[in-house]
């Protein structure tokens, strides 16, 4: 079903508030300015045992400026709606620039010479983009979940929680709901007028055991994964919701008896509900670029995948193929046109094993020589200043691949790995491990019950090397995450990975119990 711009979105003077704060940018010199205008409208819900227990119904509204000026970056943000003000708000960011431009004057006049060898004392230069003139983009979805009344929202999840409470395995349910309506409209001194609409939910319950006799517990929580979507995700298209809450309880009761893993080596099939962080956490931070340049250090580090490995580093097996995507259908970080204007795109990150590509905004493109950004600047409000972000990274399927039991039946001594739990990873995105939700001893191609404490471990490359098969498009799930954080002041951002099953050979399991115990 397409949507159409909210029209009470349409009536605020966005226009009007864009002109008056360009013409103010170009009068006082700026090389480059742009105007975003959002409102972002987050809402949450969530109970404890099919009973209330909070609820949340927050909106952001407001704009900002920012300029290149003198070949420095000036930001500036204001919530004031009259023309007078967004002018102010960009002599502001221009203020801003001039004094910026002294700081890293008097910096760089410390330090002697670039930190880097691209020049981080130069100045601002932008890589070229064709001009997209009053755009318009609207996701992919068929019922805003806004119009759906509260009692149904609440109501629904009080119905899965009474349904996983019924189990006699079961003591508590957490669930939860969060849902985004957010609308943004862009102009630059280019020429691009772009307004959007995106609407986003993330449903999720979690059961919880408890053994009364010894205090043991555990808990296990749904595989559904966030998604843009609207409403229809959790009524309709989109998830097999009755399947996924009849089966919880039976596993959930099965992993409390499940015994301890033994450490060593094993294969593994990993589910796409698992692999997907695994993704997230060694490939889509790793190929952000200024994150590989050393520009983004701060929060969670930098990267192995060094620029100057582009078109050398074996990150992998020749079966792994992973594209950036600004593009998919559902995808939580798919748009129209980015925070700089930039029209989305999909690209190779790698392929056939070799890292040939990154997670490009216009200002590091153009440091680094390529001739277009692939649109990966975001900001999570309209009081942050856009940073490069992650797009929709994904692992290709083999188009002719396996199905997951077929994974499984070539598998003689091995552990198939469902859902996302907890993760470390070092701040070179290099070193990790990896729980989940559930874990299947295999034994000669079947599945033999389930294993409790399991951890794989090993190093990026190494893990991605002992990929011996991906499965086919029958595998594969978009999964994602809500709150992938970056920058400081920090940011958050939604983000989906996509995915098959696959296969990995010989891989260190650790027994989680007897690693915390040393």
């Amino acid at each position: 079903m397409a949507h159409d711009i909210d029209q009470s979105f349409l009536a605020l003077p966005l226009r009007a508030l864009a002109d008056a704060a360009l013409a103010r940018a170009r009068a006082l010199g700026a090389e480059h300015a742009d105007f975003r205008f959002e409102r972002v409208r987050n809402a949450a819900w969530r109970l404890r045992d099919a009973r209330p227990a909070g609820s949340s119904d927050t909106t952001d509204l407001g704009y900002a400026v920012r300029v290149v000026h003198g070949g420095t970056w000036g930001f500036a943000s204001g919530v004031d709606l009259t023309m007078d003000a967004a002018a102010k708000v960009a002599s502001q960011a221009v203020a801003m620039a001039k004094l910026s431009a002294q700081v890293i004057e008097a910096a760089g006049s410390q330090v002697g010479a670039p930190p880097t060898p691209f020049g981080q004392w130069g100045r601002v230069e932008l890589a070229a983009e064709p001009v997209h003139s009053e755009k318009t983009w609207v996701s992919s979805y068929e019922i805003d979940p806004f119009s759906v009344p509260d009692e149904e929202k609440t109501g629904l999840l009080a119905a899965w929680s009474e349904q996983l409470l019924a189990s006699d395995a079961v003591a508590h349910v957490d669930a939860s709901l969060l849902t985004v309506h957010e609308n943004k409209f862009y102009a630059d001194t280019a020429g691009t007028v772009t307004t959007q609409q995106r609407v986003r939910l993330h449903p999720q319950l979690t059961a919880v055991a408890v053994d009364e006799s010894s205090g043991e517990f555990d808990s296990m929580r749904t595989l559904a994964p966030p998604v843009g979507r609207g409403w229809e995700y959790l009524t309709g298209t989109g998830w097999d919701w009755e399947s996924e809450l009849a089966q919880i309880p039976e596993f959930l009761a099965e992993k409390m008896r499940a015994p301890s893993v033994e450490a060593g080596v094993y294969d593994l099939v990993v589910d796409p509900s698992n692999l997907w962080l695994t993704i997230h956490e060694s490939i889509g931070h790793a190929t952000e670029l200024d994150r590989a340049l050393g520009y983004e250090a701060a929060y969670a580090g930098t990267s192995f995948a060094t620029f100057d490995q582009l078109g050398k580093l074996k990150y992998g097996s020749e079966i792994m193929n992973v594209t950036g995507d600004r593009t998919a259908e559902h995808g939580l970080a798919s748009i129209g046109y980015d925070d700089e204007g930039v029209a989305a795109q999909s690209w190779d990150l790698v392929k056939d094993g070799t890292l040939v590509g990154y997670q490009l905004d216009r200002r590091i493109a153009k440091l680094t020589g390529f001739e277009r950004s692939n649109g990966c600047a975001y900001a999570d409000s309209p009081g942050h200043v856009p940073v490069q972000r992650m797009a929709n990274v994904s692992l290709q399927p083999d188009p002719g691949g396996l199905s997951t039991e077929d994974l499984i039946g070539g598998v003689d001594r091995g552990i198939y790995v469902v859902g996302d739990r907890s993760w470390s990873i070092d701040m070179q995105r290099y070193n990790f491990q990896f729980t989940g939700q559930r874990f299947f001893k295999i034994e000669n191609g079947r599945l033999a019950g389930q294993l409790r404490d399991v951890a794989y471990q090993a190093t990026t490359t190494d893990f991605w090397g002992s990929m011996a098969a991906v499965g086919g498009p029958q595998t594969y799930v978009l999964g994602g995450a809500f709150n992938c954080g970056k920058a400081q002041p920090g940011q958050v951002a939604a983000v989906s990975h996509g995915c098959p099953s696959a296969l990995f050979k010989g891989v260190n399991i650790l027994n989680t119990t007897q690693e915390a115990g040393r």
